[in-house]
């Protein structure tokens, strides 16, 4: 692949990964770079005339400086907002990571840097007996943890770290999301998952209302720059 790339997964599903992932390729293309975007697995679809079409994927396609046709970055669309393992099956359709690992590989041609939106969490399945990890594994690229602000988070933290440690996957970094604006002791929090996790976090994205796209993330950009 001549682009670098990274894969973003989260502690949890709905922690934010669209928000990051689309911040960071904002980020990328705010440094003058060919940015493209991938959302390979995406269940809770609309039908249009064109096929179905995941909100995450068209974001994420939004962002983007690099165009790509939609089932390039998201080859696999399910219209129920359900677990992708069981919306393939109901769909009689088998994901194949060999085909995610062949449009990564496609979209690198074209652009420096491939931003990669996962699907759930670390170990969410994406076939009977495949997870995000394994997604991970089939890419061979660098991860992204995105850490859910709020009650527990400490503990999905770790355990989302030592998943992606025990699959001897790069870790590139995290970078924190304030899910609960209600939150108590977020800079303690904060402090506490930076030791557990051994490094501060690449960003902290604030609390916005729904809708509300984040900043370029341009520092945590530049940061993955230097790691990956």
């Amino acid at each position: 692949m001549s682009a670098r790339a990274v894969l973003v997964t989260g502690t949890d599903t709905e922690v934010g990964k669209t928000v990051v992932s689309c911040a960071l390729v904002r980020g990328f293309v705010a440094q003058g770079l060919r940015t493209a975007a991938m959302k390979p697995i995406a269940s809770g679809a609309v039908r249009t005339p064109e096929g179905l079409r995941n909100p995450d994927a068209l974001e994420l396609l939004g962002a983007a400086n690099v165009r790509a046709a939609y089932p390039l970055v998201n080859p696999y669309c399910f219209e129920p907002p359900i677990s992708p393992h069981i919306a393939a099956d109901e769909a009689k359709i088998t994901i194949d990571l060999s085909l995610i690992a062949h449009n990564l590989t496609e979209l690198c041609q074209g652009a420096d840097w491939v931003v990669v939106e996962g699907v759930g969490g670390w170990l969410a399945p994406v076939t009977a007996t495949q997870s995000v990890a394994d997604l991970a594994g089939a890419l061979g690229v660098p991860v992204v943890l995105v850490v859910g602000l709020k009650l527990g988070c400490l503990n999905h933290a770790q355990l989302t770290r030592a998943g992606i440690r025990a699959r001897g996957a790069r870790f590139a970094g995290w970078i924190a999301n304030h899910l609960d604006p209600q939150m108590a002791r977020v800079e303690e929090n904060l402090a506490s998952l930076a030791a557990l996790l051994g490094e501060p976090p690449l960003a902290r994205v604030p609390h916005m209302p729904a809708g509300t796209p984040a900043p370029a993330l341009k520092d945590a950009a530049a940061a993955l720059a230097l790691r990956v």
